[in-house]
């Protein structure tokens, strides 16, 4: 290959051109996306994180998050594809949509090109770190009653002490009907708290590394202090764990439950706090499980919007597809997390659904022809914490998308990396819609990682990139997105969904 020749006169800003016209010819120049906002655009970026809000407020565990989702799916037309008749074919524009096990979404529409020839896909995540409840949790300590717990996800165990938490679960009872729980949302509602040591008595703990102040042993919540009587003074004096029983006498009383229902129980405990505007300017939210369901959001309101009108709207180019899976930050294991083969399973569904002659080398070849965007969060650079990042390639806030060309640890380990080729067309989509990216590594190299869902796309053949929204104080119980880079993200996902190809 003969070798280019690079002009002295351009490199050097002479004769040729101007350092300024050569500099943003050549040259990444990222500002904020409030500035390219029109007011209509503001306006809506507004109204948009409004709702992301409310959404935030009343999904604040997968299960809730994806029966919000569900219920979004359906006032816009779609149907449960495990409810179609029997012999039922699907055909351009066709909604659809499965729940796994109440845990996970899978939504598509069937474009002009049937999903043999391949998908647009955005994949997010609607699980959170959260205080769980062990199998036996209720215990009675110098009179006072707490629940036994077992953290779920990467958290500081110090940040979740002191806090108001709020119960959020399933009981299911002896006839194997479920009952939801919520307690701590409403006004008038109680709280729970994991109790803290006070600073007079901390100068051994202040002396550990802030991984040793409390262990996971140590997180247990705080839940009642007022023994059970029947109200004859010196009746009940003989009963053991007297507040204990009057917890769970409260809780037989509002629910059914006994203490052997724990057992098969899912209850978590996360911030009793709401959504919020942060900033004199509200250009931010504040909020618990904005990791990641801030990209959760955007991706089923991409899909929503590119979907259209239900009975109205043209059918997609290509099929398109937005999947909100289940137990991502333990690894996505489980049959409700990406590991597993709901995803695939659906995607089979589809092609069996709209193909005459399905086999699975037809399905192999529909993942193989597909393209998705693994929509998670990243850090967003913190000054404060400046040590840890690479300025030059951090995602900055209020500056749009943030894509990660390839996720892991250290030498890239336990992540995936997208192909020049398929990372080159999504930022082709994007320019084409100015739609602002930026670069999305999270931190030095040494420094830490993480990994996402894109991995286990990647091991079906799908060509995938993780590109998402910008994180201040990620996985603690108030984490912190731009509001701009939350409708940022809305726009690259459907851009990327109507016109990937």
């Amino acid at each position: 290959m003969p070798k280019k020749t690079i002009s002295t006169d351009a490199a050097e800003g002479g004769k040729k051109t101007k350092g300024k016209t050569l500099q943003e010819k050549l040259c990444i120049s990222l500002k904020t996306c409030w500035d390219g906002l029109s007011a209509e655009e503001a306006r809506r970026c507004q109204d948009f994180a409004d709702d992301y809000k409310r959404f935030l407020d009343r999904g604040k565990t997968e299960r809730e998050c994806a029966a919000l989702c569900a219920a979004r799916l359906e006032k816009a037309g779609f149907v449960n594809l495990d409810t179609l008749p029997p012999k039922k074919r699907l055909g351009a524009g066709d909604r659809v949509y499965r729940s796994v096990r109440g845990k996970s979404i899978l939504a598509a529409v069937i474009g002009k090109a049937p999903p043999a020839r391949g998908l647009n896909i955005l994949g997010a995540h609607i699980d959170s770190p959260r205080i769980d409840l062990k199998t036996n949790p209720l215990y009675e300590d110098s009179d006072l009653a707490f629940l036994d717990t077992h953290y779920y996800g990467g958290i500081k165990h110090y940040q979740w002490t002191a806090i108001p938490l709020a119960l959020h679960g399933l009981i299911i009872d002896k006839a194997g009907k479920p009952h939801p729980i919520t307690v701590g949302e409403e006004p008038g509602d109680p709280v729970f708290t994991i109790t803290d040591l006070l600073p007079h008595l901390a100068r051994d703990q202040m002396a550990k590394k802030a991984s040793e102040f409390i262990d996971g042993e140590g997180l247990d919540i705080l839940a009642g202090s007022r023994p059970f009587s029947e109200g004859d003074r010196g009746k009940d004096d003989k009963l053991k764990d007297r507040v204990k029983l009057f917890c769970l006498n409260l809780l037989h009383d509002a629910y059914g439950i006994t203490e052997e229902d724990f057992a098969s129980g899912e209850i978590e405990f996360v911030p009793a706090f709401r959504a919020s505007d942060l900033g004199f300017d509200r250009s931010m939210v504040g909020a618990y499980g904005q990791d990641d369901r801030s990209c959760a959001f955007a991706a089923l309101h991409a899909l929503l919007e590119t979907a259209g009108p239900a009975k109205k709207a043209a059918p997609p180019a290509r099929t398109i597809l937005c999947y909100l899976s289940d137990k991502e930050e333990i690894g996505s294991m489980g049959n409700t997390g990406a590991e597993s083969r709901a995803f695939e399973n659906f995607i089979a569904d589809l092609c069996e659904l709209t193909e005459s002659d399905c086999g699975p080398r037809l399905v192999r070849d529909a993942l193989a022809r597909s393209a998705m965007l693994s929509a998670d969060v990243n850090a967003a650079y913190d000054p404060t914490h400046s040590d840890v990042f690479d300025k030059k390639t951090s995602s900055f806030f209020g500056k749009g998308l943030a894509l990660s060309k390839f996720t892991g640890r250290g030498g890239k380990y336990g992540g995936s990396e997208a192909n020049a080729e398929f990372y080159r067309r999504v930022q082709l989509i994007l320019n084409d819609n100015k739609v602002q990216w930026q670069f999305g590594e999270l931190g030095k190299v040494d420094k830490g990682g993480g990994g996402t869902i894109a991995q286990h796309a990647a091991n079906l053949g799908i060509e995938v990139l993780d590109c998402g929204i910008p994180v201040l104080s990620m996985h603690s119980p108030f984490e912190v997105i731009s509001k701009v880079d939350l409708y940022t993200a809305f726009r690259g996902y459907k851009a990327f969904l109507q016109e990937c190809r």
